[in-house]
């Protein structure tokens, strides 16, 4: 990846948000209690998803690997933008940065493929509800989550190999807190035209099947909701997918605007705050979407506590 090593720094320096060191250990303070959260919200999911048999369903199967993505995504990024915030010198080396890119950007396609998984999952068991257990056998959820973990390597892969092997001639600053693909693209001092088509045509690829996946998931499951005379019936029904709508709806927002703009229209400032959203933030709210407006897991929350203060 690195042979072109007479062009290439050694090392790249993330600007981060600010030099202001009250500032920033302000913000140390404040993202280590986010990336803590994250961790501790999303692992506590997992490990209710595993030992409560009531939710041991495919939502379920697939909302467990969605924490899991969240817990990895967020440390590909996290732990070195803290680091960085206290640290004088906020360097990182060009294989710390391609792994970074490499992690973050196979971890948030893959989040796409199981997004998508998880409406088609609600799809079949409301449409569908004869055929649930076929059309959503236990194979067929492993295919899907294989699907999305190779699928994001690949394309990943791709990024990262074409954009290390461009000659970096003049700065080494990246206008950023993580090693991400478009302020990488700017440090260039080679035609980055087929990097950047390749990133708009990959992850436009990505992000619209996949959105399209939702989107006519959700339109059929409106279509049989609405059929159901009973009012109390449809909430109910319908209730079961608010969770998964949300999630979609923050995750797919921040994603469409970053990398599915043409890439005159920028703005490596703007696209910071951005990115801490998707990166950090957001996946601290994934638990918090999942566990507050959703019976299951807090009837299984509440069973776990109440085994716990029994052993006490």
């Amino acid at each position: 990846m690195l042979e072109y090593n007479f062009t290439m720094p050694t090392e790249f320096i993330l600007v981060g948000f600010t030099d202001y060191l009250p500032f920033r250990v302000t913000l140390f303070l404040v993202f280590l209690v986010v990336y803590v959260l994250t961790v501790v919200g999303n692992m506590g999911l997992i490990i209710l998803v595993n030992v409560n048999a009531s939710l041991q369903t495919p939502m379920y199967y697939f909302l467990s690997n969605l924490s899991f993505l969240d817990i990895s995504y967020s440390t590909a990024i996290a732990p070195k933008m803290l680091v960085n915030f206290l640290a004088s010198r906020k360097s990182i080396s060009p294989y710390g940065c391609a792994l970074q890119m490499f992690f973050f950007a196979c971890l948030a396609d893959a989040e796409c493929l199981i997004l998508a998984a998880m409406a088609y999952d609600r799809y079949t068991a409301i449409c569908n509800p004869l055929l649930y257990s076929t059309l959503m056998s236990r194979r067929v959820c492993l295919c899907f989550i294989v699907l999305a973990y190779f699928s994001g390597s690949i394309t990943s892969l791709v990024h990262v190999c074409l954009t290390f092997r461009l000659p970096f001639c003049g700065s080494n600053v990246v206008n950023h807190f993580f090693c991400d693909i478009p302020p990488l693209l700017a440090l260039s001092c080679a035609d980055t035209h087929i990097n950047e088509l390749l990133l708009f045509a990959l992850c436009g690829f990505l992000q619209t099947s996949t959105f399209l996946v939702i989107f006519i998931s959700y339109f059929c499951i409106l279509i049989t909701v609405l059929s159901i005379k009973s009012s109390g019936g449809r909430s109910k029904t319908f209730s079961t997918c608010a969770s998964h709508l949300l999630a979609v709806a923050l995750f797919y927002g921040t994603l469409l605007f970053m990398y599915l703009r043409p890439s005159t229209s920028y703005s490596l400032d703007t696209d910071k705050v951005v990115a801490v959203f998707y990166t950090v933030v957001f996946p601290m709210f994934n638990p918090m979407i999942y566990s507050f407006r959703n019976k299951d897991v807090k009837n299984a929350l509440k069973k776990l506590l109440d085994t716990s203060s029994i052993f006490k």
